[in-house]
């Protein structure tokens, strides 16, 4: 593996672990949200991670296996937790339906707060290897001096 490939597969888990923080942040910042423009609660949202090869024919697919090329990851989709609403009651909330119900969001503000962290750690290892990477190549050029 070279340079440019370490930093790119860094690259892009990077960009995958931002997404993952927005979507964090954003289900965050809409645990209380009862009405949305789509009609109802805010549903959770969770991003699905694939890793990719950048090989575009078969035989660049033969020699990424032999060189063991690295894949890259790609955000492939974006998913809404399918689950039902919790309904709790609450009269005098301004969405509250005629029996004084309201649909609130299904979501645990403590699994949220573990995958924020989780997704800090993979951030923060990527930014490890992205520096590694250029520790290595001042050290190379270093060897000409």
């Amino acid at each position: 593996m070279d340079l440019y490939d370490a930093l790119h597969t860094s690259s892009t888990g990077l960009a995958a672990q931002r997404l993952r923080m927005n979507l964090i942040s954003a289900n965050l910042a809409n645990v209380n949200t009862t009405r949305t423009p789509e009609g109802g609660p805010y549903r959770r949202k969770e991003v699905v991670f694939e890793a990719r090869s950048r090989a575009k024919s078969f035989q660049d697919v033969l020699q990424s296996r032999q060189n063991r090329r690295p894949a890259d990851v790609q955000a492939t989709r974006i998913i809404e937790d399918q689950r039902s609403p919790i309904v709790k009651f609450a009269p005098h909330h301004p969405d509250a339906d005629e029996k004084g119900y309201v649909a609130l969001p299904h979501i645990n503000v403590m699994e949220e707060m573990v995958n924020m962290i989780s997704a800090t750690r993979s951030y923060e290892a990527n930014i490890t290897a992205v520096r590694a990477a250029k520790d290595m190549a001042l050290k190379a050029l270093e060897i000409g001096k």
